[in-house]
């Protein structure tokens, strides 16, 4: 997990979330509740759980219920975790060879996302600004 590099808030999110998680790694905590705990931000603590699930170490079942990596959850005996490993998709293992590259490509993707949702609301804002000028240069002055 070191070569991921996640952020510090993201570690510190997974590690508070793993210590308040049930047997097998569900976890019910919102986001407000996980911000306090760790005295961070809600934004802050939605960006380190964006990158948590990018890592695909805790996934988002719905609002305010997390579910923790199998692998990294803790099992009230040995062979639970071992049949949670087992049910897990090859992909989302911790020891698949491409895990780390997988999440590289995850976060470069979300990146590119982000971007191209930048560039839309750039142009969203000068097609307006376009409209409004245009506007101000029909009106003509009375008097």
């Amino acid at each position: 997990m070191a070569d991921l590099d996640l952020p510090p808030a993201a570690y510190r999110a997974l590690l508070k979330l793993r210590s308040r998680s049930e047997p097998g790694g569900r976890i019910a905590m919102d986001q407000a509740t996980l911000g306090e705990l760790l005295g961070l931000s809600r934004p802050s603590v939605n960006a380190a759980l964006r990158e948590l699930e990018l890592a695909k170490l805790v996934k988002k079942v719905r609002n305010g219920v997390y579910q923790i990596n199998p692998m990294l959850a803790g099992y009230t005996c040995p062979e639970d975790a071992e049949a949670a490993v087992r049910a897990m998709p090859k992909a989302d293992r911790l020891d698949n060879k491409n895990y780390v590259a997988s999440y590289h490509k995850a976060v470069a993707a979300y990146q590119d996302q982000l971007a191209e949702q930048r560039k839309k609301r750039a142009a969203l804002a000068a097609a307006k600004k376009a409209s409004a000028d245009k506007r101000r240069g029909s009106l003509h002055a009375v008097g």
